[in-house]
């Protein structure tokens, strides 16, 4: 068996020493993103019992656990991905890619044709290492997220979005912000400092 490369051994590294990969072992999360979104919504509240979510870009399903957790049984959770996902009790998981009008048509029918109260994204592009590649792909998933919200989302509702930094990160992020009465960029601390990634929360649609 040959040697692990310098990357992996990091990487293995960083993941024993990391409190939040223990934290999630501990309290059953498929992912440490599981504790971003738990973050967020302890300082703006945007996640409550018995909304109508919809999860974007929801596999491994740790944002899927926390959403059916705090909405609950009067609640409805739609996770979505191009990806598959083992269940999660008490959400609904559609295989597909959300900007396809099959896919967009069986998430309206889950929420009974209502619109959703929250739209959440923790899309992100696979990354090649190419900067301008992967800002692109980043910036794409961003519009694609804001698209869909604009469709699916009721007045008064809210957008919790995962961005990367790009070429027109902060233009795009004005351009929510005329669409929200409130828009706020976040760093959680179980967000690795060294990562490019920061959230956006924008509440009170009015569009």
């Amino acid at each position: 068996m040959g040697r692990r490369s310098s990357s992996s051994s990091q990487w293995l590294q960083r993941q024993a020493s990391d409190p939040y990969v223990k934290q999630r072992q501990t309290d059953g999360y498929r992912s440490r993103a599981a504790f971003k979104l738990i973050e967020l919504n302890q300082r703006d509240s945007f996640l409550l019992p018995g909304a109508k979510v919809i999860d974007l870009g929801a596999a491994p399903g740790g944002w899927t656990q926390v959403a059916t957790a705090v909405a609950g049984g009067r609640g409805m959770v739609v996770a979505v991905d191009v990806l598959e996902m083992q269940a999660v009790k008490g959400a609904m998981f559609i295989l597909g890619d959300c900007r396809e009008s099959g896919v967009a048509d069986q998430i309206r029918g889950a929420l009974g044709n209502a619109s959703a109260d929250l739209v959440m994204s923790d899309m992100a592009p696979n990354l090649t290492g190419i900067q301008i590649r992967d800002e692109a792909q980043a910036e794409e998933l961003a519009f694609t997220a804001f698209d869909f919200v604009k469709a699916h989302l009721r007045p008064g509702g809210a957008f919790v979005l995962k961005l990367f930094h790009f070429g027109g990160t902060d233009a795009f992020v004005k351009e929510i912000s005329q669409a929200f009465k409130s828009v706020m960029r976040r760093k959680p601390e179980s967000s690795r400092q060294k990562s490019r990634e920061f959230y956006v929360v924008a509440k009170g649609y009015v569009l």
